[in-house]
Order: C-alpha cells, then structure tokens, then sequence
C-alpha cells in the first residue's frame, strides 16, 4: 500500500516537529523525525513509502500536490501543530479532495490532545493517530488492505459514518520494539537534504537522532511526555544507538554533529556510560549534544566529552524555588550543578530559562536573570511560557482565564514566529516577551560574558564561526533603539521596585525598633513598681 507522510507546506523553515512549533528567529529547523519513523516501520512491514517535509525545501502547495500525484498515496498522514492547525487542515482537505479513495490521517501533539473537535472541525478528515503511531499507521493499513473496520485499531480516533469513536489506548513501545525500527538517518538519507535543516545550539550540517522516549519528570509545561510518549522513560540499547552514529558517519560526510533530542538523555548514569564507551571504542568522529537535567554529575560528563559530546542543553528555566515548585520541575536552585561540572569536563553549556509560569512576578523573573549571570554559561536563552493544549499548563492557564488567544492561528504572529498567549495574575503576556528580551540583552552585554567566551574560543578555536553568526544573527536585536528602550524600562522599573522594598523593609525596621522600645518601657515601668 502507498502511504505519503507529509510534513505540509506553511511558511519556510516552519519547524513544525520542535517542542514549541514556529519560524524561529535563530533559524532552527527540526528533522520530520517522528515522521521519519513511522515510514520506516510502514516500509519494513511491506508498504511503499514517501516523506515529503514542504516547509524545510520552503515548497509550495502545488509542488507537494505534484509529488503526491507521482506518487498516488491510498493512505496520507499529515504532522500537525497548535499554531498550523487551520492550515494543516486546509491542506488535508485538499488532498482528500484530490485524490480518490486516500484516508487522510493526522498526526501530532495538537490533534492528540483535541482529537473529537479536530475531526468536528472539518468532514473530509478520516482519522487521527493519536501519541506515538508507527504502529497504528501499520495496523491502520492493514485493515485498509483487508476491508476491514477500523474498530479496535489503539490509539486511533476515527469517523465511522457520522459517529466519531476514540478507540482505546496504545501500550507505549518498548525497548525490544524502538530497537527494531529502521534509524530515522536512513529515511533522512532517501527523502532530506541535512542542509535544510539548523540548530542554533549545534554545528552545521548536523543529524538529529532519538535515543528514548518519555521522560520520568512531571514538568508542566513540557508538551511530548503529556501528550505523546509517556513519562515512563524507554531507551534503545546501547549497540543501536552507536551503530546509528557509525550509519551517520558512514553515509553522511557533509554531518559534523549529531543531536541527541531525547527530553533527558541522561536519565539512567550506567546507560548513559555504557554508550559513551561504545563510540569511543568505535572511535566515533562526530561530535554531539543532548539535554540534561541540571544536577546531572561530573563523571558522567567527563565520559561524555571523552565519546564526543561537545555541548549539554540544561534547563535551568527559574532562578526561584517557589517557581520550580509550582511547575513541578523536581529539582532546587541549589542542586543546579550541570553548569559548574560541565566546564570541570570540558564541556559547552546551552542554558534554558523561562519566563511567566504560574506564579511568576517581576521580582522572580529578575531572580532568574540573576542566577542565569552568576551561571554565565556559553549561551543562554530566555523564552517565554508556551502553553499547548493537552499539558497541566494549559489547564491551568485556561481554568484561570489567563489564555489571550481566540484562536489556534493566535499561537503565532503574522510571519509564523512565536507568540505568548498567556500571561500570569501578576504580569502581561507582552510583559513577559519584554523582559525575556530585556534579560537577553543583559545577559550578553556584559564584561564577564565577553571574557569567558574569550576564554572558550581559546580552548575551543572550532567555535569562532558559530560564535561569530550568533552574534550577527542577533545583534539588531540587541542593539536596536526599541531593545534599549525595553532596557532602560525594565532597569527603572526593578530600581524603583528596589527602592520600594527598601522602604517597606526599613519601616519594618523602625516598627520593630518602636515596638521593642515600648516593650522596653512597659518592662522598666513594671520593674519599678
């Protein structure tokens, strides 16, 4: 059976399968990877397969429709995003209408969470895979193949006549299951270019790889493990993740970096050094980055510098405690180690704030920006909260009435860049963006920034070149008028903000002073008598 999985046109370099879909300002755009894996289960199990992925070839409607039409799909699965949602249905309408007899599937995180109202929302779409679907496309399929109903077929939602039924729940693949699978590099290597596709974090050309799914921490806002693979945290063994890397050295010789997209890489220690010393036995040549938790220990860093890895992501996100707390992020500002260990290692640090969850303030935002300067890592960035549906945070968003959006379209601007929908009992959705950019130009004009990348250039002479386009990539954004405005705003609104808890703290102060002093008196009048 011919089954097309399209990543469907929207506006070029739309990085549709990131955690938080959108044009980014820094040009990141993620490989279609869950697409990726879905064919190769589809292709080993029989079928004939295409990936197309319009917005990394930046192709338009007609173009994706002509490949299609070469390629004559009975089965169309289609990725989709909270803030493409209008469009990627658009596009799946006219493919049912286009092509006879093709079932159009949908996929993605937003349909997942919305599955019933997606299907309400237009009568030309079929079905919905929910979570992870490799094995639903193929079940799916083989019905198709047998004529038979969709009934029973897990994790799919359906329109049986003018019924829309949710079938029950899929197990979530195991280790055995994530081993078999064809690598998405080798679906990559058939159907994408790896010059379309950028990380701002890593080196160019890289290759983006999963090496588990699900992540065990409860983080609100983080949309895969609530919405797509679980918190329970499953990984491929070792020898299938260092023989991926020897595919990618192998066939790709334009690839200098390998990024590891697990949510937390570094779940389990032993794991984690187990493939460490498996690459450095197979004298593994790309270097590669991955995220971390930020407590994560320095003799697991010293053996993945040693395999190759060459920058950790940390997601700090919040310089308060009471913020982690309420986003339930496990871990306390004094457990914040990655940082200093990963210099101990030798390693590059990418750090993750951000701004506006429940309970945020101006005084906690400033608190992040704080340990964010005292961190001083390599890079850093500060996002906003982006709330999708389906995550604790949304919920909670929406139970208060926090959400700004009217629509999914609200999800990004005009020219398909983020935009926040939601804002806190205290702050402004614009109030959070403003001084995300406020605390990114504080973080990078400083004296003690520009010395330790001095340093790291020194120790790592490969990073000039990317230091180099970073800066060119946001220095209008840094030095423009609007973004000295927005500083000089923040600095006058913090010293006031000082001088006012100053103030209440002193009459605290001089209460407590003339209260102990009656108290004193009461006493001495006491003893006279």
């Amino acid at each position: 059976m011919n089954i097309a999985f399209i990543n469907p046109p929207f506006f070029p370099k739309y990085s549709r399968g990131s955690r938080s879909p959108a044009v980014t300002k820094s040009g990141t755009v993620y490989y279609p990877i869950w697409l990726a894996l879905a064919a190769g289960v589809a292709e080993k199990n029989g079928h004939q397969i295409t990936l197309i992925d319009a917005p990394a070839e930046a192709i338009s409607v007609e173009e994706t429709m002509n490949r299609l039409a070469n390629f004559n799909p009975r089965i169309a699965v289609i990725e989709t995003s909270t803030g493409s949602i209008s469009s990627d249905i658009k596009f799946a309408e006219e493919v049912k209408k286009k092509f006879d007899n093709v079932l159009v599937c949908l996929v993605g995180n937003h349909v997942t969470a919305v599955d019933k109202d997606t299907l309400k929302s237009s009568n030309l779409i079929d079905a919905i895979a929910r979570n992870e679907y490799e094995a639903t496309i193929v079940e799916l399929a083989e019905r198709l193949e047998k004529k038979e109903s969709l009934e029973n077929v897990l994790s799919l939602t359906w329109r049986n006549g003018i019924e829309i039924v949710a079938n029950g729940h899929r197990p979530a693949l195991t280790q055995e299951d994530l081993d078999a699978m064809p690598f998405a590099s080798e679906i990559f290597k058939r159907f994408c270019n790896s010059r379309d596709y950028f990380f701002a974090a890593g080196r160019f050309p890289q290759m983006m790889v999963y090496t588990g799914r699900g992540c065990p921490y409860l983080c609100t806002w983080c949309v895969y493990p609530q919405n797509f693979y679980g918190h329970t945290y499953r990984h491929r063994s070792p020898q299938s993740i260092a023989a991926e890397f020897k595919y990618i050295e192998e066939n790709f010789p334009e690839v200098v970096e390998v990024t590891i997209e697990d949510d937390t890489y570094t779940v389990f220690k032993k794991h984690t050094i187990e493939i460490c010393k498996l690459l450095i036995e197979q004298n593994n040549k790309l270097t590669w980055t991955c995220n971390v938790r930020a407590d994560l220990d320095e003799e697991t860093m010293h053996w993945m510098k040693k395999a190759g890895c060459r920058l950790v992501i940390v997601g700090f996100e919040s310089g308060s405690n009471e913020i982690l707390k309420l986003m339930k992020k496990g871990v306390r500002v004094e457990q914040f180690t990655a940082a200093e260990n990963a210099r101990k290692a030798g390693l590059l640090i990418h750090a993750c704030y951000m701004m506006g969850n429940r309970g945020e303030t101006l005084q906690t935002m400033n608190e992040t920006l704080t340990l964010a300067k005292r961190l001083n890592t390599d890079t850093a960035q500060f996002f906003p909260l982006m709330l999708y549906p389906g995550t604790e945070a949304y919920d909670w968003a929406k139970k208060e009435g926090l959400i700004t959006a009217k629509t999914w379209d609200d999800w990004l601007t005009p020219e398909g860049l983020h935009n926040t929908v939601v804002g806190t009992h205290d702050l402004s959705a614009q109030e959070i963006v403003d001084f995300c950019n406020y605390a990114r130009r504080e973080y990078y004009l400083r004296a003690a920034y520009f010395s330790m990348k001095a340093k790291n250039i020194i120790r790592h002479p490969s990073e000039l070149k990317r230091t180099l386009k970073a800066f060119l990539t946001f220095y209008k954004h840094l030095f423009s008028k609007e973004s000295k405005a927005n500083t000089d705003k923040f600095k006058t609104r913090l010293s006031h903000d000082k001088d006012v808890t100053t103030e209440i703290n002193g009459e605290k102060g001089l209460n407590n002073v003339v209260k102990k002093s009656s108290e004193a008196t009461v006493i001495q009048k006491e003893t006279v008598v």
